[in-house]
């Protein structure tokens, strides 16, 4: 059934995003540019009924075909989320501040019902934090960009990167579920940060119960990470404390 026009029964929101690749085949890159758009609705608890495709291509570089692949893996994944793709914008990005630099996402609606939405603002003692994929794939990216990755780990990645967070629009349903949010560039210490901060609280994570996308470990150990993860821990560090002598993976 198409969603109600009122605005008492359901709540419409408009997220953008668009991303940089991560990897080199131009389909793959919007299927995980689109994945990543689609995150935010899903992370509110809602479920998107359509997008626009955003692109920034620089059209003096890339084929023309190219860009078509990047377009398609956009329309493969709102294919998969049941949603149409309405329409879109571009530009051209050639010369421009960001270089030659592609981008790609959507502008994409949701609906949920007032009373279902769910902020990364209200979480309440005695939560407990769920994590809904295993963690590392900047690791991966970064491993990728060295020639590090064998054809194994680069599917792992795709999978991760592509999966849809569709658990979000049901969680939102369970009165026990309070806040949710997406675990994208600030790592899950900045986002479980940004939960607590917003209800004024702390949070604690066992390291040990985390989970880590396959190779991610020895990447790191062999001095693999984000450039993202230094960045991240210098505008955030200060707030986490480390209760243990756990070594490996910072989830930062």
């Amino acid at each position: 059934m198409p969603p109600s026009t009122s605005s008492t029964t359901n709540r419409r929101s408009s997220r953008r995003r668009t991303s940089s690749p991560i990897v080199d085949d131009p389909f793959d890159f919007g299927r995980i540019a689109a994945t990543n758009a689609l995150s935010d609705v899903y992370a509110m608890g809602g479920k998107p009924i359509l997008a626009l495709a955003l692109v920034g291509m620089p059209i003096n570089v890339l084929p023309h075909e190219v860009i078509a692949q990047v377009l398609k893996g956009g329309e493969a994944v709102c294919a998969e989320a049941g949603i149409p793709v309405a329409g879109g914008h571009s530009i051209d990005s050639s010369n421009r501040s960001t270089g030659s630099q592609p981008s790609a996402g959507l502008a994409a609606i949701g609906v949920v019902h007032p009373s279902r939405v769910k902020r990364n603002a209200a979480a309440r003692a005695g939560d407990m934090l769920v994590l809904g994929k295993p963690l590392g794939v900047g690791v991966l990216s970064a491993a990728l960009k060295k020639d590090k990755l064998d054809a194994t780990g680069y599917q792992v990645m795709i999978d991760a990167t592509t999966k849809l967070n569709r658990p979000g629009a049901d969680l939102a349903q369970l009165d026990g579920v309070h806040a949710l949010t997406d675990v994208t560039g600030c790592g899950l210490l900045g986002h479980t940060l940004e939960l607590a901060r917003g209800a004024g609280l702390t949070a604690r994570i066992r390291y040990a119960d985390l989970s880590w996308l396959p190779q991610v470990q020895d990447f790191v150990r062999a001095g693999i990470y984000t450039g993202a993860s230094g960045r991240n821990w210098n505008a955030y560090g200060a707030a986490c404390r480390s209760t243990s002598q756990a070594t490996g993976c910072a989830p930062c």
